[in-house]
C-alpha cells in the first residue's frame, strides 16, 4: 500500500491567496505585519511576494494523518518520562532537558525535503510500522507514518523532545532518519546511541551529517564530521551497508557555500574585488594571501563561521576549603 501524505505547503499566486494561510507560510511576512510595518498580507503579496517564491501552508491538512498516526504510536511512547500534552502533541522538553540541550527560542527555521534516498526508505517502511525523523524541522510534506520529533514547536512537530534522551521504548522503529541534526547536538555519541536503541532489529538508518560547511547554528552548530567519524558513531551497534553523497552534498556545494558566504560578509570595492578573483589566483597559498583586502576586512564573526580552524585557552578552577 503506497505511504499516504499530506502536501501542506503551496506556491501562492493571485488566484489562491488565502491570509490566514499566507501568513502561515511567511514568517517574515506575519512579524512584519503583526508589527504595523505592512497593511496587508495582500498588499504585501502584490507588491512585492509575487518577485519570488511565496508559500501558504495548510497545517489543518494533517490532522487526520496525525490522530491516525497518534493511535499507533501510543504503545511506543516512554510514559514514564516526565511529558504534558500541548494542543494534541506530547511535549517531553522538561527543564532538565531544556538546560542539557542549552535549548533557548529561535527564529530560525530548518526545512529541507527529502532526497530520493530517503523518500525511498520511508516508502519500504512495511504497513502498519513507524520512521523516526529525529530532528525533523519544519516539514512541507506530512508522511502518516513518519513521526516527527523536534526541539522546536512548528506546525508539523508531532513529539518534542531531545535527541540525547528519546521518549521512545527499545526497538519502537522500522527506519530512523537523520539529516542535518547531529551537528547541531552537545553529545552526538549519546544521541547516536539513542537512535540505535530505539531502532528495530533489522531496522534501517538514515543519516546525514556535514563535513566542510560552515557554521550554521539552529541556534547551535557543535560538530562536523569526516566520513570516518560519521562512521565511528555507528560501526560498532550497526552493519553499515553504504556511505555516499548525493548530488546535492557534493564537493560542489561547499566551496560554494564558503564563497558565497565570504562574499557576503564583504563590502564596497573589496567586495568587487573578491568577486572578480580567478581560481588560480588562490593557488599562490594561504599565507601569501593573510594581508589581502579580502582577509582582513571579514568581519570577525564571518571569520568564526568560515574559520578553517578554532583553538580555545583554558584553566582549571581552584577548588578551596
Amino acid at each position: 500500500m503506497a505511504t499516504e501524505f499530506a502536501v501542506i505547503q503551496t506556491l501562492t499566486t493571485p488566484d489562491n491567496f488565502s491570509e490566514e494561510h499566507y501568513l502561515l507560510g511567511n514568517p517574515d511576512v506575519r512579524a512584519a505585519y503583526e508589527a504595523g510595518k505592512i497593511r496587508s498580507p495582500r498588499g504585501h503579496f502584490d507588491r512585492h511576494g509575487h518577485k519570488r517564491p511565496r508559500y501558504m501552508r495548510f497545517p489543518e491538512k494533517i490532522a487526520a494523518l496525525r490522530e491516525a498516526k497518534f493511535r499507533r504510536l501510543q504503545p511506543l511512547l516512554r510514559h514514564d518520562m516526565e511529558h504534558k500534552i500541548l494542543a494534541g502533541k506530547y511535549d517531553f522538553l522538561s527543564d532538565e532537558l531544556r538546560e542539557l540541550a542549552r535549548i533557548k527560542p529561535t527564529a530560525n527555521v530548518s526545512s529541507h525535503a527529502y532526497d530520493k534516498p530517503v523518500v525511498d526508505a520511508i516508502n519500504a517502511v512495511p504497513e502498519g510500522g513507524l520512521a523516526l525523523d529525529c530532528g525533523a524541522g519544519m516539514r512541507n510534506i506530512y508522511f502518516e507514518n513518519v513521526v516527527n520529533y523536534e526541539i522546536v514547536d512548528y506546525d508539523t512537530t508531532d513529539i518534542l523532545g531531545v535527541g540525547e534522551a528519546l521518549p521512545f521504548v527499545d526497538g519502537a522503529f522500522d527506519l530512523v532518519i537523520s539529516i542535518a541534526v547531529l551537528e547541531h547536538v552537545r553529545n552526538p555519541f549519546k544521541c547516536a546511541a539513542e537512535i540505535v536503541r530505539v531502532l528495530k532489529p533489522g531496522g534501517t538508518l538514515q543519516c546525514l551529517v556535514p563535513f566542510l560547511q560552515p557554521e550554521h547554528g539552529y541556534p547551535h552548530h557543535y560538530y562536523n564530521m569526516a566520513p570516518q567519524g560519521l562512521r565511528a558513531l555507528f560501526e560498532d551497534s550497526l552493519e553499515i551497508e553504504e556511505q555516499f553523497m548525493t548530488d546535492f552534498i557534493g564537493p560542489i556545494h561547499a566551496l560554494v557555500w564558503i564563497l558565497a558566504s565570504w562574499a557576503k560578509g564583504l563590502e564596497g570595492q573589496t567586495k568587487e574585488d573578491f568577486l572578480d578573483m580567478r581560481v588560480r589566483d588562490f593557488m599562490v597559498g594561504a599565507k601569501a594571501l593573510h594581508k589581502a583586502p579580502f582577509v582582513l576586512e571579514l568581519p570577525e564573526q564571518k571569520r568564526f563561521e568560515l574559520a578553517c580552524a578554532t583553538q580555545i585557552r583554558a584553566r582549571k578552577p581552584i577548588v578551596t576549603g
